[in-house]
């Protein structure tokens, strides 16, 4: 966790100079946020600010024409075949996606299923494109999958699956993803004019323990990560770089 190696450095650089007494503050701070994060007490509050509004599965009305947006989780190669598969916590939101796909073909309505996702992992295939082979192998129809393979991030997924929407023109568009990545993928479709209905893949749940845990403490790294990306974008939002969408919009 950065924040955590920060205050370890912060600590290390007083010692250096003697300043003994900043020192222990740092590295007592640096104890805290330790046992804080790994024990579950943080990434808890954390998490429940992140995650409550996401906990109920809303009941999407399908209309005519719709569209479901799945936001990529990474890829992994598989030594053994040296095949691009995408990871395990890319599973809940495959699964999300392919079953909200499904109740609108059962309505008989018009549906596209759009899975946006470059090479960030620098695994040689996009994750739209391996996430659109295991939804093809559970049944969707691949005419009804929409690829964009470009995007490196949350930002990027907003900004190039814009044009698309457009082109294709939805009267409804649903956005599946990690109900802790939500609130941040929600805002910056909102900033390109996406009003999109929240459905979540998964959820995460903290282990409390006396002694930390690895989980507990990835889980502080991404629910940070999260609210840091939120602030970033109501810093460039209020410095004026973010942007303004209708430059996409036309794209």
């Amino acid at each position: 966790m950065m924040l955590l190696l920060i205050l370890v450095l912060l600590g290390y650089a007083w010692g250096r100079f003697r300043w003994h007494r900043c020192q222990r503050m740092f590295y007592g701070l640096a104890l805290l946020l330790f046992f804080a994060a790994g024990c579950g007490p943080l990434p808890a509050w954390l998490l429940a600010r992140l995650q409550a509004p996401y906990a109920a599965q809303p009941n999407v009305s399908w209309t005519s024409r719709n569209a479901i947006v799945l936001l990529g989780a990474g890829t992994t190669r598989v030594t053994a075949t040296n095949q691009v598969e995408p990871t395990i916590f890319a599973d809940g939101r495959i699964l999300e996606a392919y079953a909200l796909y499904r109740s609108c073909r059962q309505a008989e309505r018009d549906c596209k299923l759009v899975v946006s996702g470059g090479d960030a992992f620098r695994n040689g295939v996009p994750e739209a494109v391996a996430y659109a082979t295991v939804l093809q192998a559970i049944g969707v129809d691949r005419s009804d999958l929409l690829l964009e393979s470009r995007s490196m991030n949350t930002w990027q997924n907003a900004q190039f699956v814009k044009p698309m929407l457009d082109t294709y023109a939805p009267q409804r568009v649903v956005l599946v993803s990690s109900a802790l990545h939500l609130h941040r993928a929600q805002l910056y479709f909102a900033h390109f004019g996406i009003d999109a209905i929240p459905v979540r893949g998964d959820y995460a749940d903290v282990r409390l323990s006396w002694l930390p845990n690895a989980w507990n403490v990835r889980l502080t790294d991404v629910a940070l990560h999260e609210y840091v990306g939120v602030l970033t974008y109501h810093l460039y939002n209020a410095m004026g770089w973010n942007t303004p969408p209708s430059r996409y919009g036309a794209a």
